[in-house]
């Protein structure tokens, strides 16, 4: 397993609509619909553009499934992408690590293809799809710093974002390799 050199995968806290980087990830639900948390903070940060960008996107490829990413302007953000990704809704018995993985990396690669040379992710799948959010985090971690060990010249800077002190806690937990 490749691993990515400590300065460009870090763990910050702080307000993900305020991240200054090029692409700020959205922790969506199939149908782009910005109604609550991570994704109603970024629309509401980024403007009505938003969500009309998110819902022209759903009519014309349909729902955003497992392992696809899709891009929409970043309104009135400082970021001038915002790359949605549909994590798992935590369940027993399913691969929830492997379909959060899917989520990160599709992120990844979506912000890259659009030219992103920085991305700010939150804690995907940790609210209300009842992810335990160490354990997503620490898979987020993990997956990010694989993803840039693997492609080490295509980001300056993968930031983790915890909104509190616990997440940016679990965030710099699963980086150092601890759950």
């Amino acid at each position: 397993m490749a691993s990515a050199p400590d300065h460009v995968v870090v763990a910050v806290r702080g307000d993900l609509t305020t991240q200054r980087v090029d692409a700020v990830v959205n922790a969506a639900n199939e149908h782009l619909a910005h109604g609550g948390g991570v994704a109603a903070a970024l629309s509401r940060a980024a403007g009505p553009g938003l969500q009309e960008e998110s819902d022209n996107w759903v009519e014309a490829h349909g729902p955003v499934g497992p392992g696809i990413a899709a891009v929409t302007g970043g309104g009135q953000l400082a970021a001038r992408w915002v790359v949605h990704v549909v994590g798992p809704r935590y369940r027993p018995g399913q691969d929830n690590p492997g379909l959060l993985t899917q989520a990160v990396e599709a992120a990844l690669d979506a912000a890259v293809g659009v030219g992103a040379r920085s991305v700010a992710l939150p804690a995907i799948s940790a609210g209300i799809f009842g992810y335990p959010r160490h354990e997503a985090c620490a898979v987020i971690a993990r997956t990010a710093s694989d993803w840039v060990g693997r492609n080490p010249e295509m980001l300056d800077e993968v930031r983790l974002v915890g909104w509190d002190d616990s997440t940016t806690a679990d965030f710099a937990a699963g980086l150092e390799g601890r759950q």
